[in-house]
């Protein structure tokens, strides 16, 4: 194999190696951007109750609220702000049309229109959750002595599983079979 080819071949897998390595380090950390009632934003007479129990929720999250700035708004509230669709005492508020909200903690979020459209169901309750803990890292012989009734299930978090399938189909470029 000619030497050119040699350092084509090296360079190739370099970026290759590289990218994947940078693709797992920032899919460990990154968050899900949920944006709210998603293509039909956030506008009154959709049901954000069931937008919200479709989409699950862990710390450090997005939620987005699209919208037209000058006819909305977004206020963060307590639990009577959100029953009662009043904006006193409210947490936050935005009011850009593209708002990002990072969900910072594990608790209940209430999210309301603050300019009367609330009461038409401008109004969002979010239930965010701890991030799973990794799995644990048990040598081969301790999983396999391990009873099925105290291992627990596996959770990944975003897609994980799909990352871990990406790399072992990366292997052989690695070690420069193809």
């Amino acid at each position: 194999m000619s030497t050119s080819l040699q350092l084509i071949r090296f360079t190739s897998s370099f970026f290759f190696f590289s990218f994947i390595f940078i693709f797992f380090f920032f899919a460990h950390t990154s968050a899900t951007d949920h944006i709210v009632g998603a293509n039909k934003g956030w506008n009154p007479g959709i049901n954000y109750t069931n937008w919200a129990n479709n989409h699950t929720f862990y710390v450090n999250d997005l939620i987005s609220f699209r919208y037209q700035k000058t006819q909305y708004n977004v206020f963060m509230v307590n639990q009577s702000g959100y029953d009662n669709c009043t904006t006193e005492g409210a947490l936050g508020n935005w009011s850009s049309g593209k708002d990002f909200i990072t969900l910072d903690k594990a608790q209940r979020y209430y999210f309301i229109c603050g300019n009367g459209q609330c009461f038409s169901g401008m109004k969002v309750s979010v239930l965010v959750h701890p991030l799973p803990s990794p799995p644990s890292s048990k040598s081969p012989s301790v999983a396999a002595n391990a009873s099925s009734e105290s291992a627990g299930p596996v959770i990944w978090h975003k897609g994980l599983v799909g990352l871990r399938a990406l790399a072992m189909a990366a292997v052989p470029f690695w070690i420069g079979w193809i």
